[in-house]
């Protein structure tokens, strides 16, 4: 007992060091950002220093807003499109489909996103030069929800799985078509896990960089870019760009926080079925 009690304190130990160690970093980048550039460029870390908002006044005075108007609406939009359809999407896998059938139409749904980024930036730009969707919003806004649509497909597709099927089959019994089904039992039967899987594709939208600078650079650029223009125009930048990141996740923590309930079950739901 004693052997076991003694493991078990040692990773709570061990977790505790290893998230300290996670986000140090992020703890350490909001610390700079209210510092002094000369404070911040120094040979030894300064812990003792004279706190100053200076450094967050002139990355908003930076021309922050128009970055941020891309980054919202290229996040929102395409969250939007993503969960009309795969919320469809993944209703038809769960109550229209053969198990096999959902299964291999899930796995290919999820094949997509098995390629890494950088593997198709090349390819992508050259459709997109040839399209003449170069630095569009739009182009953005299709590209993220490609991006975030086997997400949404696959957490939806689990939380539908735990939905009581006789609740589906009274509104079948009363008349209901497969739109009303969706719309007035199954969305707000899952709307907690819907939710949690939204919030998720905002994220992954909001922090994206590598598509954002290969197709949207000059004309329609967002937040993430905004931190690399910011860095190289200036001469001592680390506790400018260090005041802008930390202003620039501020909306994904909060989002985090407030998702991290329903993520875990919405990832793991369906298991057991």
């Amino acid at each position: 007992m004693l052997t076991i009690k003694w493991s078990k304190t040692l990773l709570t130990v061990l977790t505790y060091v290893l998230v300290f160690l996670l986000i140090f970093p992020v703890i350490w980048m909001v610390i700079t950002g209210f510092k002094h550039e000369a404070d911040a460029y120094t040979p030894s870390p300064v812990l003792i220093f004279q706190p100053t908002i200076d450094q967050f006044l002139l990355a908003l005075n930076s021309g922050f807003m128009a970055y941020l108007f891309n980054s919202v609406v290229a996040a929102l939009a395409s969250t939007a499109i993503a969960m009309l359809l795969g919320i469809p999407a993944a209703y038809s896998m769960v109550f229209q489909m053969r198990k096999k059938s959902s299964n291999d139409i899930l796995f290919f749904v999820l094949s997509t996103r098995f390629m890494p980024v950088a593997a198709i930036l090349v390819p992508l730009y050259v459709i997109v030069s040839r399209l003449n969707l170069l630095d569009n919003l739009f182009t953005l806004i299709i590209v993220y929800t490609a991006m975030n649509l086997p997400l949404i497909i696959w957490m939806a597709r689990s939380y539908f799985l735990d939905l009581p099927k006789e609740v589906l089959e009274a509104a079948w019994l009363d008349g209901c078509n497969t739109l009303q089904t969706i719309i007035r039992i199954v969305v707000p039967m899952a709307a907690p896990g819907l939710a949690a899987a939204a919030l998720l594709a905002i994220i992954f939208a909001w922090n994206d960089f590598f598509l954002a600078v290969t197709l949207t650079y000059t004309q329609t650029p967002t937040l993430p870019i905004m931190v690399a223009v910011f860095s190289s125009n200036q001469d001592l930048f680390l506790a400018k760009v260090s005041a802008l990141a930390t202003t620039i996740i501020v909306v994904p923590v909060i989002l985090g926080m407030y998702a991290q309930r329903h993520l875990v079950r919405g990832l793991t739901g369906g298991a057991l079925k």
